[in-house]
């Protein structure tokens, strides 16, 4: 009896220990992204990346604390974890299917972090799955849609990303123009209108460059298709998008500019019938 209570008080202790501990990586980790948050000397993609590996080491660190307390625990009731030791090395996890598939995760999340190919907050499309970035481990990534549904995606799954928010975005902006309009005029329009939408107070910061006209780029069955395209702050694309649409668009209705939608026309001509000589 007296073994068992013993037994029982060390576990006690090793899960009090865990829970401290576990405590204290949540701590740590809070104090550490708030710094973060608040260093404005770094850049936001630097930032990002910082905060993505705060993020994984609380992972590991929580992982490693589990995995020690689980095998401390075993060891105090007495269960020889030698061969538990031997069996969970990487030699063993490769051998079956599953190990080298966690593996290939493993690996892959190692090289997402170093080669700094996305971070938490990234806007990233990952085969047919696109969404922002939440939260990223060294096996899977976590990724929003924009209709609300998460996706987990196995790091080894990644092959090719598609990062929307890197860097810098672009902004393109297709308007049909009617096949009667005078196209040299209608792009001069949007010039003006373009240059104007620069000196905008809200969105004109976001612009990196000046909006470019960059002309026809395509001969629809009922417009002309002019194209123009902004350079924006990363991540900045779509609501800077939907603004200069509509701003472009305001600017045509007030120039009088036609923007055609698609429509049908129909001839109708009318044949007079003779009657042939002797008929009846």
């Amino acid at each position: 009896m007296d073994g068992l209570t013993l037994q029982l008080g060390e576990a006690g202790v090793l899960v009090v220990l865990a829970a401290l501990s576990l405590a204290l990586v949540h701590f740590l980790t809070r104090r550490g992204l708030l710094a973060l948050q608040s260093w404005q000397q770094v850049d936001r993609a630097r930032r990002q990346q910082l905060i993505t590996l705060l993020y994984t080491l609380k992972w590991i660190a929580n992982v490693l604390i589990l995995i020690v307390s689980a095998l401390m625990l075993l060891s105090v009731f007495g269960v020889n974890i030698a061969p538990l030791l031997a069996s969970a090395g990487l030699t063993g996890l490769a051998l079956g299917l599953g190990g080298q598939s966690l593996l290939r995760d493993l690996i892959g999340g190692v090289l997402v972090l170093v080669e700094d190919q996305y971070v938490i907050g990234d806007s990233i499309e990952i085969g047919n799955v696109s969404g922002q970035v939440e939260r990223i481990t060294l096996r899977v990534t976590y990724i929003r849609a924009a209709n609300g549904d998460l996706y987990l995606v196995p790091n080894g799954e990644v092959r090719v990303v598609g990062n929307r928010t890197r860097d810098w975005s672009a902004v393109l902006v297709d308007l049909g123009v009617a096949y009667e309009e005078d196209l040299d005029q209608a792009i001069a329009v949007l010039e003006e209108s373009a240059a104007a939408f620069a000196q905008h107070p809200e969105y004109g910061p976001q612009l990196l460059e000046p909006p470019q006209v960059l002309g026809v780029v395509g001969l629809g069955d009922w417009a002309v298709s002019v194209r123009v395209r902004a350079k924006v702050q990363p991540g900045q694309q779509w609501q800077v998008g939907r603004e200069m649409r509509k701003f472009l668009l305001a600017a045509c209705a007030r120039e009088g500019l036609s923007l055609p939608y698609p429509r049908q026309e129909v001839w109708v001509r009318s044949t007079e019938w003779q009657t042939p000589e002797g008929a009846e």
